[in-house]
């Protein structure tokens, strides 16, 4: 019997994370004996909210969730899967628009590293059109209207800005 614990990342920049990105980690949980959320800097998306405050953000919403911790992250994905053991890599999967580019990066991922496999996971379906991007979006108008798609943490972090 292997002992070996099943170690996967969720990789993404989570500006700002949303309770769909909260729904695939604990889809992932019940997978994977860890899951490592990496908050990747990502500064060509121009974030909203440095990482530290991002890498807060989600330390907030997760700290229940026993399976899983939040680490910043730099280079390729599949780098530092290498680096911490993990033998997958987590991504969300919403609509059908978002599966050809999900496809290229895991085929891209298994190039460079054939041993680490892509799951994608889809969130609950109130949250199939929910996006970081959107949500940025309505929060410059009325950040108000998004309790029901992001933590408390992120709409009082959104109301600070």
């Amino acid at each position: 019997m292997n002992s070996e614990k099943r170690v996967a990342i969720y990789p993404g920049t989570f500006d700002p994370i949303t309770l769909g990105h909260i729904d695939i980690l604990k889809r992932a949980g019940t997978l994977f004996d860890k899951v490592i959320v990496a908050v990747a800097p990502s500064e060509s998306k121009r974030p909203m909210f440095p990482l530290e405050k991002r890498i807060e953000l989600v330390r907030e919403n997760i700290a229940s969730l026993g399976f899983a911790e939040v680490l910043p992250m730099a280079g390729l994905t599949v780098e530092f899967a290498k680096l911490h053991k993990a033998k997958a890599v987590i991504r969300g999967l919403r609509v059908v628009s978002d599966f050809e580019y999900e496809f290229q990066l895991a085929q891209m991922n298994r190039h460079l590293a054939e041993d680490i496999e892509t799951v994608l996971l889809m969130p609950s379906r109130k949250y199939f059109f929910t996006s970081s991007s959107i949500i940025k979006q309505v929060a410059h108008f009325d950040v108000s209207k998004l309790g029901s798609f992001i933590p408390q943490n992120v709409i009082k972090a959104l109301k600070d800005i």
